[in-house]
Order: C-alpha cells, then sequence, then structure tokens
C-alpha cells in the first residue's frame, strides 16, 4: 500500500523560468533512462523476485523514483510557468510548447514520448537487478549531463540531489545481487543456477 505524503522527498523552488532548461531536464521525466521508467520497472520486477529482501527493495525504490518523478514534473512546470511569447519563440521549447503548451507530458529531451519498451522485465531475479544497476547508472549519467548544461543553482541543488540517489540506489542493487547469488546457491531454490555454477 502507498502512502501519500504532500510534499517533495527535496524542495524544488525556481526562481527564474528557463524554457531551454525545461526542455532537457524532461528527459528525467520521460526519456529512456528517466523516473517514470524506473519506478515502472522495479514495481514490475518485485513479482517475480523469489525473496522478500529483494522485493521489499523494489517497492521501496520503485516507490521513491514516483516521488522523483513528481520532482522532476515540479521543475519543469516550475521552468516554464508565465513564460513570454517571446521566451518560446527563441527556445528550443518551442517544438514541445506546439504539442504541449506548458503541459508536463512524458517525453524525452529529443522528442520522442514515453514508451514502455524503454523498461526491462525479464522475469529472472538476476537479469532484472543486473539490468537495475544499469539503469541507476544511466540515470546517473543523464543527471550529470544535465549539471553540465545548467548554471541554475535552483535547479542544480535538486539535481544534484536525485543524482545522489542514483548512487544510493545502484549501491542498494549492487548488495541485493549479493544476497541473491547466496540464497540462490542454497539447497531446493534452483536446481541449477547458471550465474554461480559457471
Amino acid at each position: 500500500m502507498f502512502i501519500y505524503e504532500k510534499k517533495l522527498q527535496y524542495p524544488v523552488k525556481i526562481a527564474k523560468p528557463n524554457p531551454k532548461l525545461a526542455s532537457i531536464i524532461i528527459s528525467q521525466y520521460g526519456g529512456p533512462d528517466g523516473e517514470l521508467g524506473a519506478s515502472l520497472r522495479y514495481l514490475s520486477q518485485r513479482y517475480s523476485m523469489p525473496f522478500d529482501e529483494q522485493k521489499g527493495l523494489l517497492t521501496d525504490v520503485g516507490t521513491e523514483e514516483l516521488g522523483h518523478l513528481e520532482m522532476i514534473g515540479a521543475l519543469v512546470h516550475q521552468l516554464t510557468r508565465n513564460l513570454k511569447d517571446s521566451q518560446i519563440e527563441n527556445s528550443s521549447f518551442a517544438p514541445y510548447f506546439v504539442d504541449h503548451t506548458a503541459g508536463v507530458y512524458p517525453t524525452a529531451a529529443s522528442g520522442f514520448p514515453w514508451n514502455a519498451a524503454s523498461i526491462a522485465v525479464k522475469g529472472d531475479p538476476i537479469a532484472d537487478l543486473t539490468e537495475d544497476l544499469a539503469a541507476e547508472q544511466k540515470a546517473r549519467v543523464t543527471y550529470d549531463n544535465i549539471l553540465r548544461l545548467s548554471d541554475d543553482p535552483d535547479v542544480n541543488n535538486v539535481i544534484k540531489f536525485l543524482r545522489e540517489r542514483e548512487v544510493v540506489h545502484f549501491q542498494r542493487f549492487g548488495e541485493a545481487i549479493q544476497l541473491l547469488r547466496e540464497k540462490l546457491n542454497q539447497k531446493n531454490v534452483y536446481y541449477m543456477n547458471p550465474a554461480i555454477d559457471m
């Protein structure tokens, strides 16, 4: 069961609108390595985990990623509110504006809308947790790229917080794989575990 707290995990308070920056940050809302895909990936993968520790971890991280999705949405909204026509016309935000005005829509910075094909759910615990390690690293790289392109301290503080959470999630998934490997090597879990027996 999910309990919704009416506050962001980290405060988002953007002083200056910046549609160009919004058109980049939107990728972490609906891009291939964004928070929407991460939350759905983990919340879907948890069903095929054989042990409660991994199920709990995927539920916890998947739920936290929903909170990160909300933070990215708040960033995009605050960066694009009360824009003047000239700010839209002279920015890379114009094509997005034509389709979505200033609504927060799940899309990549490249313009491709979110697609479930960007999430991986294999049903094998080792495969899924290994995918999760890669997903967290790809999200971290995306946040690194945003930080390279942003000079707004209000934005950067939020992005740095989110980047730090990707590192923590990567570490937690690594621990989960180690624990899983130990348990899969016990009797009566799998007849054969290729990840261990190779």
